[in-house]
């Protein structure tokens, strides 16, 4: 074992827990480790105790689960075999990227945290938790958690004698970068294996055995909220020749596209033009520290097609919209030569302006495209484009589609999705339109796109799936629901337990979702449909106001009948509403105190009957 080696993991399904593992990487790149980053899926028990110092970032998806690219890593970590002292010589880290309005807040991490510490391994700080519901978002926890853990690492790891850590004001020059294809040898590059084409960009978890790519066809994009209503929202039905399978909670991911204009003002802020259509490789950069042992570039990105120019990148590949991280500014602060926007730059960057970043970048929703249009001194060679701009990823859609809806003619596969397009009025007055659901809003019928079939986090047995059930769906969050509904009506003739929704939207005449279908699937389903029209009398009225005034259903399905609980939709405010909502009935029709509610609530989490897929 080398003694000032470093292996980062990291656990990441979109992408957030991959940024901190690379944050953390550059990091100890400045304290002169050998080091080697990697999914956690790529490494094993023997892969960890061959390093003195193991870092992981690691995302908790659906009921506390690992995220996908970390379930066979796992399973490794839980052999029976390992010893207590396999990785006794091992001095470890966890971050945890978490959503404090889910029951199971931060369990992957601290599940992780838990296990390396049972196979003997000592951690060298506290495990770190981040809440995305804080304002700064997880960076919140991230910024002091890592001025902790470097203090700690320089403690036990001095640097090597005659050398001092790399001040954050010199730039590390990054293993690869880009470099015109016809022009790569002649500049400098004289051997082929240092020479990369452009990746293809799969997306990473396209090999997990519960994801697979698929092409599309788009047979319907039909906006069912009126146009004089606040959002418009669209049901779309792809359909597939593949004969491909899900279940309700299943999730479809949409690879979106960079507005050419958005990426045309980049290429003429940046002073592209004469490059931005030439085909690009990628040459590995000769002034590059051996510390690194990253293997060849890959770009963990949305799309499936293979980038040839860097038009290509910016257009399919790298994020140019999305909101900067910390890290991006002092990236950016090396490539101008204005001083007073430097500083600006490095101020944005230093952990103890938390505050400020937040009010310039994440308040008004300021994305990168339009930073740079401030700091327009800012010159960022074209060669590091994929270094200084994150990868752009798809998004997931619960899919909306169950039963009988899931087949469409000729044998296809069918998917519906409801998705809300975002647009909104920021504090700074600008509209923000999300990328991927502008990409959508202008999918015409007809297109083929490429698109992820991937396992969500309600993971239905079919004894789960007839139970009787507490559904709640508020806005878009009915759609895994709906799917619930015809996955039911088509598995089991007798229909199993009765079915409570608790439905939550504005107004009954804009946004009642699928309106005319509950009342066919009544007609064959024991179900219960109570929706609240938060807008349609003077009081606002929302779902918990509803679960609240129909205690006595949910205490019959929950307790009386031994049944679960869905709730979907938003993250935040609602799951913590709505799980209070149905305590508060439960102790309106028991006898139970708040104590023993919250015990029930528990081991109803733990034997899976209390689920939430929230966004």
């Amino acid at each position: 074992m080398a003694e000032r080696s470093a292996l980062v993991l990291y656990g990441s399904e979109t992408g957030t827990a991959q940024d901190g593992a690379e944050e953390i990487g550059k990091m100890l790149m400045r304290l002169h480790f050998s080091l080697q980053v990697l999914e956690l899926d790529e490494a094993d028990p023997i892969t960890m105790s061959k390093f003195s110092l193991v870092i992981c970032a690691i995302s908790t998806t659906g009921q506390g689960d690992m995220p996908i690219n970390a379930r066979l890593f796992w399973k490794r970590l839980l052999r029976r075999k390992l010893a207590s002292s396999y990785l006794a010589s091992v001095r470890f880290a966890v971050f945890g990227y978490g959503d404090s309005s889910y029951p199971k807040y931060n369990h992957a991490g601290l599940k992780l945290h838990k296990r390396l510490v049972q196979l003997g391994a000592s951690p060298i700080v506290s495990l770190g938790k981040g809440d995305e519901q804080q304002p700064e978002g997880h960076e919140a926890t991230f910024s002091p958690w890592l001025t902790e853990l470097r203090g700690q690492i320089l403690s036990l790891f001095p640097c090597p004698v005659g050398k001092e850590p790399i001040p954050e004001g010199i730039l590390l020059p990054p293993p690869w970068l880009l470099a015109i294809k016809d022009h790569a040898f002649s500049e400098g590059v004289s051997n082929a294996a240092d020479v990369r084409t452009a990746p293809t960009a799969i997306p990473r978890t396209s090999t997990s055995s519960s994801s697979c790519d698929t092409r599309v066809r788009l047979n319907d994009n039909k906006r069912v909220t009126p146009e004089n209503h606040w959002q418009d929202v669209r049901h779309l039905i792809f359909s597939s020749s593949d004969r491909s399978s899900y279940a309700p909670g299943d999730l479809l991911v949409i690879y979106p596209h960079n507005p050419q204009e958005h990426v045309s003002e980049l290429i003429r802020l940046m002073k592209w033009e004469k490059v931005a259509d030439q085909q690009v490789v990628f040459v590995k950069n000769p002034d590059a520290s051996d510390s690194s042992q990253n293997k060849s570039p890959t770009l963990q990105t949305a799309s499936t097609r293979p980038a040839e120019t860097l038009r290509d990148l910016l257009t399919e590949h790298l994020d140019i919209n999305s909101i900067p991280r910390r890290s991006l500014f002092s990236l950016i602060a090396h490539f101008t030569r204005d001083e007073a926007q430097k500083q600006r730059l490095l101020e944005f960057s230093n952990p103890e302006y938390l505050d400020e970043l937040y009010d310039y970048t994440t308040r008004p929703r300021r994305s990168v495209l339009e930073v740079l249009q401030e700091f327009d001194t800012v010159r960022i060679p074209w060669q590091w484009a994929t270094i200084v701009f994150p990868s752009l990823r798809g998004r997931q859609f619960s899919i909306a589609s169950g039963g009988e809806l899931c087949r469409g003619p000729n044998s296809s596969t069918r998917f519906e999705l409801l998705v809300a397009i975002v647009k909104y009025q920021t504090v700074i007055r600008k509209i923000r339109r999300g990328v991927c659901s502008r990409y959508l809003e202008t999918l015409e019928a007809g297109s083929i796109i490429s698109v992820t079939l991937q396992k969500g986090g309600l993971d239905l047995t079919s004894a789960e799936l007839n139970r009787p059930a507490v559904l709640v769906g508020p806005g878009t969050g009915i759609a895994p629901i709906r799917s619930f509904l015809w996955q039911r009506l088509a598995s089991n003739p007798d229909h199993g337990g009765d079915c409570v929704l608790f439905f939550g939207c504005r107004n009954k005449m804009a946004d009642f979702f699928f309106e005319s279908e509950w009342k066919v699937l009544k007609q064959s389903l024991p179900l219960e449909v109570l929706p609240a029209f938060s807008r349609d009398q003077v009081d606002k009225h929302y779902v918990q106001d509803l679960i609240r005034r129909h205690s006595k259903s949910v205490y019959k399905v929950v307790c009386q009948d031994n049944g679960i609980v869905f709730v979907c939709g938003s993250s935040g405010k609602m799951p913590l509403a709505v799980r209070q909502a149905i305590k508060d009935a439960l102790i309106q029709e028991s006898t139970m105190t708040q104590t023993d509610v919250e015990t029930y609530l528990a081991t109803m989490e733990k034997e899976n009957r209390y689920k939430q897929e929230t966004w």
